[in-house]
């Protein structure tokens, strides 16, 4: 992958128009849950996915450099990953893993990039 896993990539437009809460999440091969919170900051940009019921609602987190499109019109963000690779990332427990410099580097290196 080219570019900062943790900063969305150029062709991700108008990033700080949206509000991306509630937006609808798709994977490469299908849709895997609704936006739960994202940052924008820089060098640790990310989505924090609410997976529902598809992976018994766990939460997982994805490097703003996963993103490969984000549909205003249709409020969706498509990611570079399937389904089953996000479904066996480490989960992301709030009370655990906010600003754990460990955890985002087991996120990283999980989705090759650096960790932050």
């Amino acid at each position: 992958m080219a570019g900062n896993l943790w900063e969305y990539p150029s062709v991700v437009d108008r990033i700080d128009e949206a509000q991306l809460v509630g937006y609808d999440v798709e994977a490469t091969d299908g849709r895997i849950g609704k936006v739960d919170e994202h940052t924008v900051e820089a060098g640790s940009a990310h989505l924090l996915v609410d997976t529902g019921p598809w992976i018994l609602g766990r939460r997982v987190l994805l490097p703003a450099g996963t993103v490969t499109e984000i549909d205003l019109e249709t409020f969706t963000v498509r990611v570079d990953r399937t389904r089953d690779e996000i479904k066996n990332a480490p989960e992301y427990r709030p009370d655990e893993h906010r600003g754990d410099p460990d955890y985002r580097r087991r996120i990283g290196g999980y989705y090759g990039g650096p960790a932050i």
